[in-house]
């Protein structure tokens, strides 16, 4: 039973999913494989965060069932060969350049063969396996910026400050786009209620914001503070997830403290959750929420589910569940959610170069696992902490700016650090020519949503997707925009960087006509977005 085989997984978490992964992976699986790279064979995928070492050359991997990393994960890997694996079941991986070794509590997993390249490989395993549910998130979540209140804000919001928020993105001269109002906004967490306080008149804040033209996503999470209304609610109801014994709900430790938490293996629990947040968007006006939370390594306790079951990787995937309801949605942990109309956001990352640098890699990951519908985190990244922008730590004004220039030509793109508030006016207007680059991109970025809806085709593209076998397997930080656009944004430093580019006639942002295949060293321009259009 599945349930035996959690509680054995949940006696080795020590105190951290790291060593969970590392003691897991140590002991005897009954299935196990290694598959041999074929020559030349590079593989992808099982998560986003490891995007960085993908096409994985040094050994790395893990725990499907008991760890996300922190973002999104699924039991799929493809290869340049157009040979996959797929699981219906979580399973332990470890990948280099020589191959892959598999280890599965449930099933064998095998090598499948899907066509003779990574793009034929994936389109034909995601026909079989996670075919595109042919639908997406709203088409405001890609035609318009997105504004988040958390680097600005953190946990401080007050209803004054957002519509502030809201008024300075319009007179600095953005785009108007969707504010998301982060964590804090509600009296506790597991209430659907604005601090009354804080929050005086929150439909007519709402309201404001709607006749600026903005929408306006909530935050959420499944967690619920304890000996609340609504704890007590939803514990005498039975949907909370309990403890070992099943006597009372389950304590569950995550980075805002200790809280018990939605049984999402439960459907009823999930029609009340659902029905909680329609009542908010028929009070309020909310347009959608951001999903927070859920991550795998929350579930790996000594608790009792609905679902006796249920492992922890299958409680997070219940978690993304919710949000199919909801076409104004962001999560930022989901696992088994390729396919499904979800707008899917990187793990917050540091204000550094080498946060910057992570973005493009870990954005081809997630289109090549099967969310195509991708943010690369906020501007400037959304951690906390002493490598951050917050309060008075001043940022980086350079990486803002190539941020914002990255993300201009990506399916999504995200501000929270407002650029008026800490950049020169100079760098205001870089993000502000990037932000609206982003709007005058809608149009083509609506086509290839529409591909993906059809096909689950990413959005961002590896090179080696768009031109197999011709060198660009190790390629991670210049990426395609659908077939169109080659897009080599500057993520270091550096204003120098190299870009390569394929066989044929292309045109860059300037005019500029270059036959490939053809290396370049460009020296680019702090206000400038390097990017070739592919000319037939």
């Amino acid at each position: 039973m599945r349930k035996t085989i959690l509680t054995l997984l949940s006696l080795l978490l020590a105190a951290t999913v790291v060593n969970a992964e590392e003691n897991t992976a140590n002991n005897k699986s009954p299935y196990t494989n290694r598959i041999k790279s074929l020559k030349s064979e590079r593989w992808w995928g099982g998560y986003s965060a490891l995007g960085r070492s993908m096409p994985f050359h040094e050994k790395t991997g893990g725990n499907l069932v008991l760890d996300n990393k922190n973002n999104q994960s699924v039991p799929f890997l493809i290869s340049s060969e157009g040979r996959y694996v797929w699981s219906d079941t979580p399973f332990s991986f470890r990948a280099d350049r020589e191959g892959v070794g598999i280890k599965s509590n449930f099933e064998q997993v095998n090598v499948m063969v899907g066509g003779k390249s990574l793009r034929e490989g994936y389109l034909i395993a995601a026909q079989r396996h996670f075919k595109s549910s042919g639908k997406s998130p709203a088409p405001e979540m890609f035609s318009m910026p997105q504004y988040n209140t958390w680097m600005e804000m953190a946990y401080d919001l007050t209803q004054e400050k957002v519509i502030e928020y809201a008024r300075a993105i319009l007179s600095n001269g953005f785009p108007c786009g969707i504010i998301i109002i982060d964590d804090n906004w509600q009296r506790y967490h597991g209430s659907f209620s604005f601090d009354g306080e804080r929050f005086p008149d929150p439909k007519g804040m709402v309201d404001t914001l709607h006749s600026m033209g903005f929408k306006v996503m909530a935050w959420v999470s499944p967690f619920v503070s304890p000996d609340s209304p609504e704890y007590r609610r939803l514990s005498a109801e039975k949907l909370l997830i309990m403890d070992g014994n099943g006597d009372q709900p389950a304590i569950i430790r995550w980075w805002n403290g200790h809280s018990a938490c939605y049984d999402m293996t439960n459907p009823s629990a999930q029609e009340s959750f659902k029905a909680s947040l329609r009542s908010m968007q028929e009070k309020y006006g909310i347009d959608g929420f951001k999903f927070d939370g859920g991550d795998t390594n929350s579930y790996t306790g000594d608790i009792t589910s609905f679902d006796t079951d249920a492992l922890p990787c299958d409680h997070n995937a219940a978690w993304s569940m919710i949000g199919v309801d909801f076409p104004f949605n962001e999560y930022r942990a989901s696992y088994g959610g390729a396919g499904l109309p979800l707008a899917e956001r990187l793990c917050d990352k540091d204000c550094t170069w080498d946060g910057l640098a992570s973005i493009v890699p870990d954005m081809i990951a997630l289109g090549l696992m099967g969310y195509p519908y991708g943010c690369a985190d906020m501007i400037g990244g959304g951690q906390i902490g002493s490598d951050s922008y917050y309060g008075d730590n001043k940022p980086n004004e350079m990486i803002l700016v190539r941020w914002a220039q990255a993300q201009a030509m990506m399916p999504m793109m995200q501000f929270s650090t407002a650029p008026w508030n800490v950049l020169e006016e100079k760098n205001i207007e870089a993000c502000r020519k990037a932000a609206l680059l982003h709007v005058k991109m809608a149009p083509y970025i609506a086509t290839l949503v529409q591909e993906a809806e059809q096909t689950g085709a990413p959005i961002v593209r590896a090179m080696e997707y768009e031109f197999p076998n011709q060198g660009f397997a190790d390629c991670n930080d210049q990426f395609m925009l659908g077939s169109k656009y080659l897009v080599a944004p500057v993520t270091s430093s550096s204003s120098v960087r190299e870009v390569r580019l394929p066989a044929g006639r292309w045109k860059d942002d300037m005019g500029t006509a270059y036959k490939g295949p053809l290396v370049l060293e460009i020296d680019v321009a702090a206000d400038r977005l390097l990017y070739f259009e592919r000319v037939k």
